[in-house]
């Protein structure tokens, strides 16, 4: 494995017809992944897939978005206990959609049950947080959860209690201001194909140090360029890697160790 896809679907429809395939496009092209659950049934699956296939984890949650289900504490928690699972998560705050901000209160208490699950276990969270169009608002209201229980856990006396509230910003679309905040936290900040393309989200990866950066597809969505339009996999985060070693001026090789490498850290894998 010369690399990882820290955050992907293998678990979703799309995948149904042509899993193995894509699963074996993956492994020919030298890649690993995540496999990441958004409810109790496909974080089940991830971890089916992940016991069947090499070079492939699974990550264990609730996506925001699924606020109407209530979250099973219990049956999460022994899905944590899987040999092969190694984040809680997707979980966090959606306010991009109106019906999905009206019921922010919902998502908060949902979103609190990931950290202190994260906590119990010692996984690492696998953050998903979208705030409206042209705000900040979900990160910030996430961050200040996240410094709450971090200070909480840290006692008040050493700054950050990183070793038990640690995790990485899933797909992340803030800005500097943000992302200097995920940094205070000792998270990680994860970079999906979007910054093959957008000129905003470069100077981003650009501010990020390289020891701190995660490459990610979230396939089946969001395909890198030379894939747009596409449906998007594992396989091709080689592109995004790529774009992250351009922007930091350093070789493919380097950014490839060096990713691969900080996702061994964080996940413990």
């Amino acid at each position: 494995m010369k690399t990882i896809d820290t955050h992907s679907h293998y678990n979703l429809t799309q995948f149904d017809e042509d899993r193995e395939a894509a699963i074996t496009r993956m492994a020919e092209a030298d890649v690993g992944t995540i496999c990441v659950g958004v409810d109790l049934e496909t974080s089940k699956l991830a971890i089916e897939i992940a016991t069947d296939n090499e070079n492939i984890w699974a990550c264990v949650g609730q996506h925001p978005t699924e606020w109407k289900q209530e979250f099973d504490a219990v049956e999460f928690a022994d899905l944590a206990a899987g040999k092969f699972v190694v984040a809680i998560g997707e979980c966090g705050l959606d306010y991009f959609r109106p019906e999905d901000k009206e019921h922010k209160d919902e998502q908060v208490v949902i979103f609190r049950r990931h950290i202190e699950l994260a906590i119990e276990t010692g996984l690492p969270l696998m953050l998903h947080i979208r705030p409206e169009m042209h705000t900040m608002t979900a990160y910030e209201d996430a961050l200040d959860i996240l410094e709450e229980y971090s200070q909480a856990v840290s006692g008040g006396g050493e700054p950050r209690g990183h070793q038990a509230l640690r995790g990485t910003a899933h797909f992340f679309a803030g800005d500097k201001v943000i992302a200097q905040r995920f940094l205070d936290l000792g998270f990680y900040i994860s970079f999906s194909g979007v910054i093959t393309f957008v000129k905003e989200y470069q100077e981003v990866v650009a501010f990020v140090p390289l020891e701190r950066i995660l490459s990610e597809t979230d396939a089946p969505f969001a395909a890198p360029a030379p894939y747009r339009g596409q449906r998007n996999e594992p396989a091709y985060v080689v592109e995004i890697v790529k774009k992250v070693a351009e922007i930091k001026g350093v070789g493919i090789e380097e950014a490839e160790v060096q990713l691969l490498n900080n996702a061994k850290i964080l996940f413990r894998i």
